[in-house]
């Protein structure tokens, strides 16, 4: 009998997970339904990868956001932002709850035209307007934030030019204790550039100054900061009053709200480090009716907030494609989605969860997409149970910026699926097809022949 070939032990670390102080497992629950309609049933109907979008959950958040600022301030406005995701099909529903709409492009500022929105009731803001773009924005009534003094020079010129007036606002940055400061859009609070655009857009023939923007960073996790940016521009909108005996009619707080996504690094789940609606509420009403207004002169709120609206409403369905081990002896599985489709991936540890009843012991595993690059990497270590080739995966809150971000890379995008209030699946964007992306695609004659 011939002696069998040593092989070297693989040590496999198994986790059954961590007890709660009761002593109970904590299992892994599969996620096997969204808003009651099948994870299977969806994936066997519109494909995989599948995004999936729950209405109802868009309207709640929405509806709880407001509340906690108008039952704080008397005046508030929404407006959706359209670089967070901008399908017609959300863009509405949110337009239907009562927001306006936000847009930072003559790209977005068209679709929010084409989905109905008054041009009173865009706001424009972003550092890269044309002048066809600003043509617009004044022919339709828009408020016009400037970002930099060349764009004021421009918009003085073409009102001139037009023979109209433009309804303004300025973006100011400031010192917040946010670092880093984001400094590079608008003009700067402490060095007196704010006041300078103030200057001279009074002193201008043709713009009207509306109201003061500030947008002080992004996934801000300290409400403070947003109390302290509140305080800085009604101190402005105050002085303007003071000095020139006008007023101001809104303050635009911008964005920045964090979601209950985890960012890489963090110790702390994001379910425990997101401050609620009415945590930002309380600071920045605070700020704005302690600022000394008058009870007429209190400018309208208005809140740009697009990742925390939206966020927890969004699922990608997933297929896993292959296990393997690799030279370390680590598990991996290779998904049907990267980061071409999930770019938050970059950012966050997405919560990823089975579809389907698994085993209640998880392993460490890197989850790969099926990109052929070496950063394509979903979750660098999470615990999971042992998922065979076939079964699926929820990953969640992925509404924010992934239908924005995605990009056309060695694969095509895939379906986006709404399931509205009543619980029916409707696609709200089809899959991309190879004649799709080819179609702007020009190819001089003399490549068309060739022999290999």
């Amino acid at each position: 009998m011939s002696k069998l070939k040593y092989e070297s032990p693989i040590i496999k670390q198994i986790n059954a997970g961590i007890t709660s102080k009761f002593g109970e497992l904590n299992s892994l629950k599969p996620t096997t339904h969204i808003a009651n309609v099948s994870v299977k049933g969806m994936i066997e109907e519109y494909g995989s990868p599948l995004f999936v979008l729950n209405e109802q959950t868009i309207r709640n958040t929405y509806q709880d956001a407001y509340h906690a600022f108008s039952t704080r301030y008397p005046n508030v406005q929404f407006a959706w932002s359209y670089k967070t995701n901008y399908i017609e099909a959300v863009c509405k529903v949110f337009h239907q709850e009562g927001a306006w709409a936000e847009v930072v492009s003559g790209f977005e500022y068209k679709k929010a035209l084409d989905n109905g929105v008054p041009g009173d009731k865009i706001i424009f803001n972003g550092p890269d307007k044309s002048d066809d773009d600003l043509k617009t924005a004044i022919d339709n009534n828009s408020p016009i934030h400037i970002d930099h003094f060349d764009e004021l020079y421009s918009l003085i010129l073409l009102t001139e030019q037009l023979g109209k007036r433009a309804k303004v606002a300025i973006r100011v940055n400031m010192d917040t204790g946010i670092k880093p400061l984001w400094d590079r859009f608008g003009f700067n609070y402490e060095n007196g550039q704010a006041w300078e655009a103030v200057n001279k857009i009074i002193y201008s023939k043709n713009l009207d100054l509306i109201g003061f923007h500030t947008h002080i960073g992004t996934f801000i996790l300290d409400p403070k900061a947003y109390g302290v940016a509140a305080s800085k521009l009604a101190k402005l909108a105050i002085s303007v009053k003071d000095k020139y005996k006008h007023d101001i009619q809104y303050i635009d707080m911008g964005g920045g709200f964090a979601s209950k996504n985890t960012l890489k690094g963090s110790y702390l789940s994001g379910t425990d480090l997101a401050p609620s609606f009415s945590d930002y509420a309380d600071s920045i009403t605070q700020a704005l009716l302690n600022a000394g207004f008058s009870t007429e002169d209190l400018p309208l709120l208005i809140l740009e907030t697009g990742r925390a609206l939206i966020d927890d409403a969004g699922s990608l369905l997933g297929t896993v494609l292959a296990n393997k081990r690799l030279s370390t002896g680590r598990r991996s599985m290779i998904m049907d989605f990267g980061v071409n489709t999930l770019f938050t991936s970059f950012w966050y540890n997405h919560i990823i969860s089975p579809a389907q009843e698994c085993s209640l012991y998880t392993e460490d595993t890197i989850m790969y997409g099926p990109l052929c690059m070496n950063i394509d990497i979903i979750r660098e270590s999470i615990n999971l149970p042992p998922l065979n080739k076939g079964d699926h995966v929820v990953v969640h809150r992925i509404g924010a910026y992934n239908m924005t971000q995605w990009m056309q890379f060695i694969t095509l995008r895939p379906k986006v699926v709404m399931i509205d209030t009543k619980g029916k699946p409707h696609i709200i964007r089809k899959e991309e097809t190879k004649n799709y992306v080819s179609e702007l695609e020009v190819t001089p004659n003399y490549l068309n022949s060739f022999d290999l």
